[in-house]
């Protein structure tokens, strides 16, 4: 089997894409500070930011291929110390690249729906980036240097993504769930719209990506949606108490960094590539036994 290399194993979407993906390949998958062991799965301590123990990791593994999800990508914690996150967001993601290169391996680079500012949604490939907070500029950064250094890797712009709760990382989802459970407040923005999709449907994206992509691509859902949209259909679809749910708006809310409003990613040359999102509540209802 040909050798995949996932860096992120303990991050919500790295953790998912180790799951799909080992059928078809044998994976190394690298974590920083959170341990994980996956089945099937040779997991890796790395720091991706130290150049001499990135090198060896592509020596040693000698990877056909490379998913690069790694990241902080908590944009209140990139508000508040842009120059550690940018060691990881951007310099190891350069350097990622540029050994890709090198050797002439796939890649597939995890971007994000917050490079653009929320005012001219839906966001097709070609529009102009226009980040309003530290992590959004951090992968315009990330995707300017990998597309200089390696014009064949494939940049996925990543919508907001919900599901299963893995050993070491959740989605949003798990605290709303949480907080209807139990019986908590549970304020949702009605004026930030998303293009959301499950994990399990943005793996098969990446390694779509991976085949047949050279350059940007956005991987978002069919339906644009508000959370408190969300919060109503997780509420029908898993027969959850929904008297706690309070609508609210974007300025109601203190946070450290900027959020766009409406982020909402036009897919289309995904879809004409094969891939095949479901409607939101198709795919919540998958996740019903798993949750």
């Amino acid at each position: 089997m040909k050798k995949l290399l996932v860096t992120g194993a303990s991050g919500f979407l790295g953790w998912h894409i180790c799951q799909l993906a080992k059928a078809e390949w044998e994976i190394y998958s690298t974590y920083s500070t959170n341990s994980i062991e996956i089945p099937g799965v040779k997991t890796l301590k790395v720091d991706l930011t130290d150049f001499t123990e990135l090198t060896g990791l592509f020596q040693n593994i000698q990877p056909n291929a490379v998913i690069h999800t790694a990241a902080q990508s908590q944009p209140n914690y990139c508000q508040l110390h842009p120059e550690e996150t940018h060691k990881i967001n951007v310099v190891a993601s350069s350097n990622i690249a540029g050994l890709c290169a090198d050797n002439s391996l796939p890649l597939a680079f995890t971007s994000s729906e917050l490079v653009f500012d929320g005012l001219n949604s839906p966001y097709v490939e070609t529009d102009r980036v226009c980040p309003v907070n530290i992590y959004g500029e951090q992968k315009v950064q990330a995707e300017f240097s990998i597309s200089g250094k390696y014009p064949l890797a494939a940049i996925c712009r990543m919508p907001l993504m919900f599901g299963q709760e893995t050993p070491t990382a959740k989605s949003f989802m798990q605290p709303f769930i949480q907080a209807l459970v139990t019986g908590k407040e549970l304020t949702l923005f009605v004026d930030e719209f998303r293009t959301p999709v499950s994990a399990k449907t943005a793996t098969k994206g990446l390694l779509l990506a991976l085949e047949k992509v050279n350059g940007y691509i956005h991987l978002g859902g069919i339906e644009r949606i508000s959370r408190y949209e969300f919060g109503k259909l997780l509420v029908e679809v898993f027969h959850l108490p929904d008297n706690t749910i309070k609508p609210c708006y974007q300025k109601d809310v203190k946070m450290s960094a900027p959020r766009p409003a409406d982020v909402s990613l036009n897919s289309s040359q995904a879809f004409a590539l094969g891939y095949q999102p479901f409607s939101i509540k198709s795919e919540l209802e998958l996740l019903v036994n798993k949750i």
